[in-house]
């Protein structure tokens, strides 16, 4: 005769907890690794976001730029035209030899080979920024065809002291941040050295008919502490501590790296800055004697007292006087836009909380 079988179903449900008492401070050291963590990766993203308006600066000065190059070029096309036209009308009417009529139109094939560049870098920079707004390349052909100024620079910057600087750029306190989660990493490790108090426990119901689920009987629960040690693994241990001691020391020595080269990018961009605003006021001074030159050439070669190769050459000097102070105009702007960036990305302070509530605000 075989043996009856009884088979039944047991229920239960609950939860179980633990909780480790951080009396060596190994899990105060692990939050604070975890925060400069996140804080330097608020800082990166700030990075990436000043280099972008950068290179968004960059390129609408470039187009901004290259389309008063072209419009200077432009207008000396014109009036080089007129001018060909009018010596040959002389050539004909025996004022003028044939030399003067090769020497103005060689200029005006000068003039002629500078605009396609000027054309191609204006269709280019359109394209780059429109690109770098996240949008087709031709998006915004429309909007920025119409020729406007290159944006003049402040009459001061106000540049601040060196300390000032490493709070600014994003990069450097992200450096900083890297530095100090490894440094508290090295805590993390050396809490290893000591033992690990925790408290376990666990609650719930058990029966095997769920009428009698919630009855006092059906409860249980449980609570302890445990210890763990890792005494016989200290070799282990120590390595770990020299392993993350070198890992901090590398964060160390490239944090000192970004500082410097901080510094070093500051320095640049201020005498760049100056230099060439230096430059701008000596071409500003070079069209300006150099359009007188050419109103006096042009009356004395009215009145025949000067050849027309003394004319073209002056008016060659105003054409790349011209287009040297555009050249310098554009300039001024990069250099104002490479030391803000230098700078850390211009001169407002921005918390690393106000920092913390935009990437709230643009995270999804």
């Amino acid at each position: 005769m075989s043996p009856n079988l009884f088979e039944y179903s047991v229920y239960n449900a609950g939860f179980d907890a633990s909780w480790e008492i951080d009396i060596f401070g190994g899990k105060r050291r692990a939050l604070e690794a975890t925060t400069a963590e996140w804080e330097g990766a608020i800082d990166g993203r700030n990075d990436v976001m000043v280099s972008l308006l950068a290179e968004v600066a960059r390129n609408y000065v470039e187009l901004r730029g290259s389309q008063c190059r072209l419009k200077i070029a432009q207008r000396n096309l014109k009036l080089q035209e007129e001018a060909l036209e009018l010596t040959r009308d002389r050539f004909q009417g025996g004022v003028a030899n044939e030399l003067d009529v090769t020497r103005s139109a060689a200029l005006l094939a000068g003039i002629q080979a500078a605009i396609p560049p000027l054309d191609t870098a204006v269709r280019m920079d359109m394209y780059s920024i429109a690109v770098l707004l996240g949008k087709e390349p031709g998006a915004l052909v429309a909007e920025l065809s119409p020729p406007m100024p290159v944006p003049p620079a402040p009459p001061e910057v106000p540049v601040g002291l060196p300390s000032d600087l490493l709070r600014r750029r994003p990069d450097v306190r992200r450096a900083e941040r890297q530095l100090a989660a490894e440094t508290a990493r090295i805590g993390v490790a050396k809490s290893d050295w000591y033992p690990k108090l925790s408290l376990t426990g666990d609650v719930g119901t058990e029966s095997v008919s769920l009428s009698k689920w919630f009855e006092p009987g059906s409860l249980f629960w449980s609570v302890g502490p445990s210890l763990q040690w890792r005494a016989l693994d200290f070799a282990r241990v120590r390595a770990e501590v020299r392993g993350q001691t070198a890992v901090q020391e590398a964060a160390l020595a490239t944090y000192e790296k970004v500082v410097l080269i901080s510094l070093q990018e500051a320095e640049n961009a201020l005498v760049t800055y100056a230099q060439e605003q230096n430059r701008h006021r000596a071409l500003a001074d070079e069209v300006a004697e150099n359009q007188r030159s050419l109103d006096m050439a042009n009356g004395l070669y009215a009145k025949g007292r000067v050849n027309f190769l003394d004319v073209l050459d002056v008016r060659r000097s105003l054409y790349q006087s011209e287009d040297q102070l555009a050249v310098s105009d554009q300039a001024v702007s990069l250099d104002l836009i490479a030391l803000y960036k230098a700078l850390g990305g211009g001169w407002e302070k921005m918390t690393r909380e106000s920092a913390k509530a935009l990437s709230t605000a643009s995270s999804p």
